[in-house]
């Protein structure tokens, strides 16, 4: 429960302090989840969210937006995890839903159902039936962010909800899919605070990046970190991106993660 003064009061979800205070106790997915929802620790993003929730792009006037933070989505006990940069403002943000309704998502489902992470090619809405198998997918930054660029300081402030996030899963972790380099920036240092020896200097991203990291205390199993590039409409539609090199690394991933006992 938000404090709202005295000792010892916990943050209230519009201040800073509410991610981490909150995060580092979360004990379950579900917990996390239901505390990411609340925040308002971002005030830039916050007021972002709600006036295109508010407004709407015309193709969704019917629609009522969620227009809150968007939490991950997949099993607690996935193997895979795959990180992007942050809900869309008429995808995500809309939907509830991280990667949905939005063509990055379009593209990112139809490769997951290929190599069989997913159990349909698309993803529509959260109802519509979509389950996830043995991957989750999050985000350094929760909420929609103008012009898809969030700053520093909100993925910074944002980072203990994905540590929180990536700890939780990690008993069963075994890969973790970056897709893009601002997603690659920022999971490792929010795999340090879940528990991972991360590489000195940080390894460069590119597209098709492969980084282990070793099993140490606390984490008895190691981890394949992978780049991707980022499913956005630009790196599509100009072939950057194509379909087979999203397939091949999420492919990569499924097998590396199949491959990795526990304690390896």
């Amino acid at each position: 429960m938000d404090g709202t003064g005295g000792a010892g009061a916990a943050p209230a979800a519009d201040e800073p302090a509410f991610v981490a205070h909150h995060a580092s106790r979360c004990a379950g997915l579900d917990e996390l989840d239901g505390l990411v929802v609340r925040c308002r620790a971002c005030p830039r993003l916050v007021a972002w969210r709600e006036e295109t929730a508010r407004v709407k792009r015309a193709a969704f006037r019917d629609w009522e937006y969620w227009g809150r933070p968007v939490a991950g989505f997949g099993p607690a006990d996935a193997a895979v995890a795959v990180v992007g940069l942050a809900p869309a403002a008429h995808g995500g943000n809309r939907t509830g839903r991280m990667f949905t309704g939005d063509a990055a998502g379009d593209f990112l489902f139809a490769a997951l159902y290929e190599v069989g992470l997913a159990s349909r090619p698309e993803s529509v809405h959260a109802g519509d039936g979509l389950a996830l198998h043995g991957v989750r997918l999050t985000a350094p930054v929760h909420c929609a962010p103008p012009q898809n660029r969030p700053t520093p300081g909100e993925r910074d402030t944002c980072r203990p909800w994905l540590a929180a996030e990536l700890r939780l899963l990690g008993p069963h972790l075994r890969a973790v899919v970056a897709l893009g380099g601002f997603a690659w920036q920022a999971v490792l240092p929010a795999l340090r605070e879940a528990g991972w020896q991360t590489p000195r200097p940080r390894p460069a991203f590119g597209h098709g990046a492969h980084v282990v990291l070793p099993a140490s205390a606390p984490r008895r199993q190691s981890l394949h970190l992978l780049g991707s590039y980022h499913p956005s409409r630009h790196n599509t539609f100009t072939g950057r991106l194509t379909s087979d090199m999203l397939v091949d690394v999420l492919r990569l991933a499924r097998g590396l993660a199949d491959a990795t006992p526990p304690g390896s």
